[in-house]
């Protein structure tokens, strides 16, 4: 194809991806509001809170392996569209069951069962995709509009979603749904993923790795990647611990706090401003240099604003005072997600091989995983027996202690061997480098 027309088609690949990324993910957060916000109101227990949020990670974590072995095996493009598919009757069965017989919480964990290995096997299939779409020069872009369309749409489906909570009723949320997976599906067929890939063709008559033998071959390659070994071994811990907040959340401002889903709604929709603002930002500045180093600080901020979510539960605010702080918290909160995620995200974009992205984003995402049903379960007892204060304070001290044993200055200058002993201490004092 001729070169001009390439960088014609990854423009369109790039509004494309970003447009069809912002209408599913909007459907799909205004899905996981109204369901969270029904699961809580109908029990008041963070331990049924829980358990769908254990739907939402257990079944993705189980097959993910299993998910990087199709994506490099077979048409990407394909396992995206079934994938959308999927989701699409998913959703249409919970909507029949809710029309017919009424929500249940076997119907909402069953499709949120569903919903994850769907939303698994597209996005380390899109992840695995990126340089396939685009140029090598716009791989940052991409990522960074990736999450500003996804950014857009939690800014305004928490809002929406808690206008209309109570105003319309849980079918419409479905069919809303429903109606945006559709819609995706169509912008996903007119793609071509193998604009810019460079995947190896499989010779006539030479034998085909076995399924075992390729997810081995991923583990072998995954070892002798250096910072994505780091990588990984952070993210099983951190994910861990981070369960006491991704529970404990909703828990404290719905059940005890008693704030009003409008309001609820907006302190989501500031986390997403401050992941649209910082992504935004990235789309625009240049690569950053030392990936790990912006990590490091980026999580240890975000472990600090965790302990802070405890503050009102310590210190009476009023109701006004209690919102504008979780909606400061949260904007805060949604800017560190963004510099910890997108430079790791660029790097490992550009510095696994097209052959192996499959197989290494899923081995990444399952050991990032592996422990949040198990936290999920461990926070979701714990909230509703001890005072949830306290257990985001101790969870948040954990967060920052691992962060600075597991990612200490010697880690770093074997991440980064450009650097020096002196200089990866006084790098670190920078948050974006």
């Amino acid at each position: 194809m001729d070169a001009g027309l390439k960088l014609k088609k990854a423009t369109y690949h790039l509004w494309t991806f970003t447009i069809s990324k912002l209408i599913s993910s909007f459907g799909a957060q205004v899905y996981t509001f109204a369901i969270s916000f029904y699961i809580l109101q109908a029990t008041g227990s963070a331990t049924s809170f829980a358990t769908n949020l254990i739907c939402n990670l257990l079944p993705r974590t189980l097959a993910a392996p299993f998910a990087g072995y199709l994506v490099d095996r077979y048409s990407r493009k394909r396992i995206i569209i079934v994938a959308q598919i999927a989701t699409t009757l998913a959703i249409g069965g919970l909507l029949a069951v809710s029309l017919t017989s009424g929500l249940s919480l076997t119907a909402i964990y069953a499709t949120s069962c569903i919903l994850s290995l769907t939303s698994m096997f597209s996005g380390v299939t899109f992840t695995s995709s990126v340089t396939g779409l685009v140029d090598e020069a716009r791989v940052q872009r991409a990522m960074s509009l990736n999450q500003m369309s996804i950014s857009f749409a939690s800014i305004a489906s928490p809002a929406v979603g808690g206008l209309l909570y109570g105003a319309v009723s849980m079918p419409i949320f479905l069919m809303t749904y429903m109606i945006a997976s559709v819609i995706a599906v169509l912008l996903e067929s007119t793609m071509n993923f193998n604009l810019y890939a460079n995947r190896k063709e499989t010779a006539e008559g030479e034998p085909k790795e076995s399924m075992w033998q390729s997810m081995k071959a991923g583990v072998s390659y995954l070892k002798l990647q250096p910072l994505l070994m780091v990588i990984i071994w952070v993210s099983l811990l951190i994910n861990f611990l981070f369960g006491a907040f991704e529970v404990g959340y909703s828990f404290v401002l719905i059940e005890k706090l008693k704030m009003a889903s409008q309001h609820f709604g907006f302190t989501q929709g500031a986390f997403a401003v401050g992941m649209l603002l910082f992504s935004i930002y990235f789309s625009i500045r240049k690569e950053v240099q030392f990936p790990l180093v912006v990590s490091k600080r980026g999580i240890i901020g975000m472990g600090v604003i965790m302990g802070m979510m405890a503050l009102p539960l310590l210190i009476k605010l009023s109701y006004n005072g209690a919102f504008g702080y979780y909606t400061l918290a949260m904007f805060v909160f949604g800017a560190l997600v963004i510099i910890v995620n997108t430079p790791i995200q660029v790097m490992m974009q550009k510095q696994i091989a097209d052959d192996y992205k499959g197989r290494v984003f899923s081995i990444v995402e399952t050991m990032a995983m592996a422990l949040m049903p198990l936290g999920m379960v461990l926070y979701g007892f714990l909230y509703d027996i001890f005072p949830a204060q306290w257990i985001l304070i101790s969870s948040a001290a954990l967060l920052v202690g691992v962060v600075l044993v597991m990612v200490r200055p010697s880690v770093i200058k074997n991440a980064h061997p450009e650097l020096g002993e002196g200089k990866a201490l006084k790098t670190e004092a920078s948050v974006v480098s």
